[in-house]
């Protein structure tokens, strides 16, 4: 056991000791990595504070329930007055024909009815729902077209179908964009590898010759590879924390202006330690695929 963390110790420092040595290269190499690995994890965390404004907007969705023209206006309001007890609605405003008819008017839309005989419109009940989701809204909207007396129903959630698809197609654009990223990132760390391994060929057949293993050979390069994307990582996280850091006052006058006290929220501890042992695996994965790569022409196997 000794021997086998002394090995990897070893290993270790050689790794350390190839980033000192080219410090401009390594700084260029961890500042690309970083750029790559904060381009998800921003939009990752933009969409974290997208749904937590959302969230304190407190929306309301409205079902506006049109009932036919026979029903009288005592049964209507009876009707409004059983869906306040539901347990899925906030509230339920009666809306009668004459009330319906005023607002016409004064929308300047009153001669759509001035050679009518009788008031047109028909009786409405606008029904606020507590949920504000597509699916409760649409099985609310199916439970009132079963109730007596309703004609048409209008569903007021077009609104909430969108921002649910848009927060839905930017995940999806999150993880796409990851595994862009993340398969150039370890091409990347990849390429510094093998480039290494060139450099460094007379070295390794010297060693090989002295009686250094295949792991021995192999073990630096993984963890080159891994501090790479380790520090690619990092490099990542304090982008992200300086740019919170430079939008945090214009958020917050735009946040005061509308009346709330939003403030942009940055990684989490679990979160940035997510990052980090993926930044750290995907360094690792590409230095690994490096070595393998050029095993053919070096016998590193």
């Amino acid at each position: 056991m000794k021997a086998w963390l002394a090995h990897h110790a070893h290993s270790l420092r050689i790794a350390l000791a190839r980033l000192r040595h080219a410090p401009f290269a390594t700084l260029f190499t961890v500042l690309v990595l970083g750029i790559a690995i904060a381009l998800p994890a921003g939009l990752y965390l933009l969409l974290n504070n997208v749904k937590q404004a959302a969230a304190g907007i407190e929306p309301r969705a409205e079902v506006n329930v049109f009932l036919r023209l026979e029903v009288p206006e005592t049964e209507a309001r009876q009707l409004a007055d059983s869906l306040r007890s539901w347990p899925e609605v906030a509230a339920a405003r009666f809306i009668g024909r004459d009330e319906a008819l005023q607002r016409l008017e004064r929308l300047g839309l009153g001669e759509i009815s001035a050679g009518l005989p009788a008031n047109p419109l028909p009786h409405a009940i606008a029904v606020t729902a507590r949920a504000t989701d597509p699916a409760t809204l649409e099985a609310l909207a199916a439970k009132l077209r079963q109730q007596k007396g309703v004609g048409e129903i209008s569903l007021d959630g077009e609104w909430a179908r969108r921002l649910d698809a848009l927060l839905g197609l930017g995940n999806q654009l999150v993880w796409l964009l990851a595994g862009l990223l993340g398969l150039a990132l370890a091409a990347i760390t990849g390429n510094t590898i093998r480039l290494q391994i060139y450099a460094q060929r007379d070295e390794i057949e010297v060693a090989r010759l002295i009686g250094a293993t295949d792991r021995f050979i192999r073990r630096p390069f993984l963890y080159f590879g891994g501090l790479q994307g380790l520090l690619g990582g990092l490099a990542a996280w304090g982008l992200i924390s300086l740019l919170r850091h430079l939008l945090q006052g214009p958020v917050s006058q735009l946040a005061q202006a509308y009346g709330s006290r939003f403030a942009l929220t940055g990684l989490s501890l679990a979160e940035a330690g997510i990052m980090l042992a993926a930044a750290g695996l995907l360094g690792l994965l590409g230095a690994w695929l490096a070595v393998s790569h050029t095993r053919r022409s070096l016998d590193i196997s």
